[in-house]
C-alpha cells in the first residue's frame, strides 16, 4: 500500500464528513421540499373549498352555468330526489315545503302530473312572504272600501271617515300579499300530497304497499315538519347571542317606520348558555302537539311557526283516515270523507276540513286517472292496459266535466274543442274560487262585495275571515286540477323554483327580515323619507333588496338543510325499518 502523503492525512483528519453527516443532509433537503409540497398541496385544497363554498352560496340556478357536475353535487344540487317524490315528503310550511324535491331549478327536469302542485305552494309560500313584509308597514288586512269603525266606548264617528280606496286592496290583487288565504291553500296541497299515494294503493288493494308506504308517512312526517324549523330556530338562538338582532331592535319599536304591526323581535339574553337553554324549552313547547289553542306551536324565535303544528296533527288525523278507510268501496270512502269534513266543519276546526277537502280531491282525480306520465305515449301498452281495465267501470258516468284533462284524452267522444270549452269552464269557476280567497283579513261583513256572503258565514264559525278562504282554497285546488291553463302557469320554471324553496322560504323570510331586511328599510327610509308618497317609495326601494335576499338565503337553506333532513329521514327509516 502506498504511503499516504502528509497534506493528503491532514486533509482526511479535518474532513468532517461521514455517511450520517451525508444522511442528514438528504434528511434537511427532503423536509424542505415536504414542506414546500405540504405548503402547495394545502393551498391548492383550500382554493378547492373556497371555490366549492363560493359555488354552494352561489342561488342554483345558476350553478349548471358556470360549475361541472362534480362541483354542482358537491353544492348539493341534483343529487336529491326527483320531484316526482314530492307528494310523500310534503309539507306545507305554513304549510307545505319543497319536500325535499330537488334540481337546481332549471328545465332538466321532467314534470309529473302534480308538478303544477309544487309551483302552487311556491307561489302561496312567497305571497306569504309579501304578507308578513308589507304588514308592518301597511294596513293590509281591510277590504277595499272599508270605513275604519267609530271607537268602541263612544257613539261618535271614526276619527277618519276616509275609506281604504287603494287598488291594491281589490280582490284577486290583494292575493298577492294574503298570507291567511295561503296557509288555506297550503293545507288542501299537503292533503292532497300526503293522501295521494295511499289512496293509489287502495285502490289497487295492494294492502301491503299501502301499508308500508303509510307507515313510512308517519315515520318520517315529525322529521319533515321539525327538523327544519328546530335547526332554523337554533341558528336564530346563535345570533341572537352573537348580536346579530340588536342593530334592528330599536327599529321594530319606531312608529316613524313601522306603522302597523310590530313583529315580536327574540330576546337576547345574557348568555349564550341561558340563551341556548331558553331555546331548549322554546322547542319542547314547539313540539308539542296536544294542544289545539290558535297559535299554540307559536315560538319567539319565529313567530311565523305556528302553522307546524297544526300541519303535523292534521297529518296525523288524516294518516288516521285513510288507514280506516283503506278497505272500502271508493264511493263510500267518498262519502265517509264528506261527513268527517263536515263534522270537522261544524267543530271549527278549518285546518282539518282543508286536509280531508285535499284527500278527497286526489280521490276525485284518482278515480278519473289523472296521474298518469305525461312522457308516456297516450297509445303505449300501459295506458291501453289501463283504459281497458276501467272502461267498464266509468262508462256510464255522467260527470265528464269533472275529469282532470289528463283523463279526457282517452275518451273517444272528446274533442279538442270539447276539452278547450271545458278547460276554459273550469278556468271561469276558478276565477270564483279566487274572489272567495279574497275575503279580507279584516273580515268581510262591512266591505262592498262581501257583505252578503258575510250574512251567510254561521254563528259558531269562529274566525269569520276563514270560512269563504276555506272554501276557496277548496275550490281552486280542485279547478286547477281541471285547467291545463292553471297547470302550466304553476309549471312555468320560475315558480317550480319557488315551489322548491317553499318550506325554506316560509322558515327564513322571518329570521332574514329581523337581521338584514330591517336596516335595509332603514337605510331606505333614510334616502327617500318617510313623508307621504316618499314612505311608500322607501318601502319600494327596501323591497328591491329584501326580496332577492330572502330567496338568496332560502335558497342556500334548502340545500344545506331542508334536503338534507328529508334524506336523513329516509336513511333512518332503512336503517331502523325490519
Amino acid at each position: 500500500m502506498p504511503p499516504i502523503d502528509e497534506e493528503k492525512r491532514h486533509a482526511l483528519l479535518i474532513d468532517d464528513r461521514s455517511p450520517s453527516s451525508e444522511g442528514s443532509i438528504w434528511g434537511e433537503t427532503e423536509d424542505h421540499f415536504r414542506r414546500i409540497r405540504w405548503a402547495a398541496m394545502t393551498k391548492a385544497y383550500l382554493g378547492l373549498v373556497l371555490r366549492r363554498v363560493a359555488i354552494f352560496l352561489l342561488p342554483s340556478f345558476v350553478h349548471h352555468r358556470i360549475s361541472p357536475a362534480r362541483e354542482r353535487r358537491s353544492a348539493g344540487i341534483g343529487n336529491s330526489d326527483n320531484t316526482n317524490n314530492n307528494n310523500n315528503n310534503n309539507n306545507n310550511g305554513s304549510g307545505s315545503g319543497s319536500g325535499g324535491g330537488g334540481g337546481s331549478g332549471s328545465n332538466t327536469k321532467t314534470l309529473s302530473p302534480t308538478s303544477y302542485l309544487d309551483g302552487m305552494r311556491g307561489l302561496a309560500a312567497f305571497f306569504v312572504f309579501f304578507c308578513h313584509y308589507f304588514y308592518t308597514a301597511f294596513f293590509i288586512a281591510e277590504g277595499y272600501n272599508w270605513l275604519p269603525p267609530p271607537p268602541a266606548d263612544s257613539d261618535e264617528p271614526a276619527p277618519t271617515t276616509s275609506r281604504y280606496t287603494s287598488l291594491w286592496r281589490l280582490p284577486f290583487v290583494r292575493l298577492l300579499y294574503s298570507g291567511p288565504s295561503m296557509v288555506c291553500v297550503f293545507f288542501v296541497i299537503s292533503g292532497y300530497a300526503l293522501s295521494l299515494r295511499p289512496l293509489q294503493l287502495a285502490r289497487r288493494r295492494q294492502g301491503e304497499a299501502f301499508a308500508r308506504a303509510t307507515s313510512s308517512l308517519v315515520f318520517r312526517r315529525l322529521f319533515r315538519l321539525y327538523l327544519p324549523p328546530v335547526l332554523s330556530t337554533l341558528g336564530v338562538a346563535l345570533l341572537l347571542g352573537a348580536g346579530a338582532y340588536e342593530g334592528s331592535r330599536a327599529f321594530v319599536h319606531d312608529r316613524r317606520f313601522v306603522r302597523n304591526v310590530a313583529e315580536h323581535h327574540p330576546e337576547r339574553l345574557p348568555t349564550l348558555p341561558a340563551q341556548l337553554a331558553h331555546w331548549g324549552r322554546e322547542m319542547w313547547a314547539f313540539l308539542h302537539v296536544w294542544s289545539w289553542a290558535d297559535h299554540a306551536g307559536s315560538t319567539q324565535y319565529d313567530v311565523h311557526l305556528w302553522t307546524i303544528p297544526l300541519e303535523f296533527r292534521c297529518s296525523m288525523v288524516l294518516f288516521l283516515v285513510l288507514v280506516g278507510t283503506a278497505r272500502l268501496r271508493e264511493n263510500v270512502r267518498l262519502a265517509v270523507v264528506a261527513a268527517l269534513a263536515w263534522f270537522v266543519l261544524r267543530c271549527d276546526r278549518w285546518e282539518m276540513l282543508l286536509f280531508l277537502a285535499g284527500m278527497a280531491i286526489a280521490e276525485l282525480d284518482l278515480r278519473r286517472h289523472a296521474h298518469g306520465s305525461r312522457g308516456t305515449a297516450a297509445g303505449s301498452p300501459s295506458q291501453q292496459h289501463q283504459h281497458h281495465q276501467h272502461q267498464h267501470q266509468h262508462q256510464h258516468q255522467p260527470t265528464l266535466l269533472l275529469l282532470p284533462l289528463d283523463e279526457k284524452a282517452d275518451r273517444a267522444s272528446s274533442a279538442p274543442e270539447r276539452r278547450s270549452t271545458e278547460d276554459s269552464f273550469w278556468t271561469a269557476v276558478s276565477v270564483f274560487a279566487l274572489y272567495l280567497l279574497s275575503c279580507p283579513d279584516a273580515g268581510p261583513s262591512d266591505v262592498p262585495g262581501w257583505r252578503y256572503l258575510g250574512t251567510l258565514i254561521p254563528d259558531w264559525f269562529t274566525e269569520k275571515y276563514r270560512f269563504w278562504q276555506a272554501i276557496g282554497a277548496c275550490l281552486f285546488v280542485f279547478c286547477a286540477a281541471r285547467s291545463r291553463g292553471w297547470q302550466r302557469v304553476f309549471e312555468l320554471p320560475a315558480i317550480q323554483y319557488l315551489g322548491h324553496l317553499s318550506y325554506a322560504m316560509y322558515l327564513m323570510h322571518g329570521p332574514v327580515t329581523h337581521v338584514l331586511g330591517f336596516p335595509v328599510q332603514r337605510w331606505a327610509w333614510g334616502v327617500t323619507g318617510t313623508e307621504g308618497s316618499a314612505y311608500k317609495l322607501g318601502v319600494a326601494l327596501a323591497a328591491l333588496i329584501n326580496i332577492p335576499l330572502v330567496i338568496w338565503v332560502s335558497d342556500i337553506f334548502w340545500r344545506a338543510v331542508d334536503m338534507p333532513t328529508v334524506r336523513f329521514a329516509k336513511w333512518l327509516e332503512a336503517k331502523l325499518s325490519v
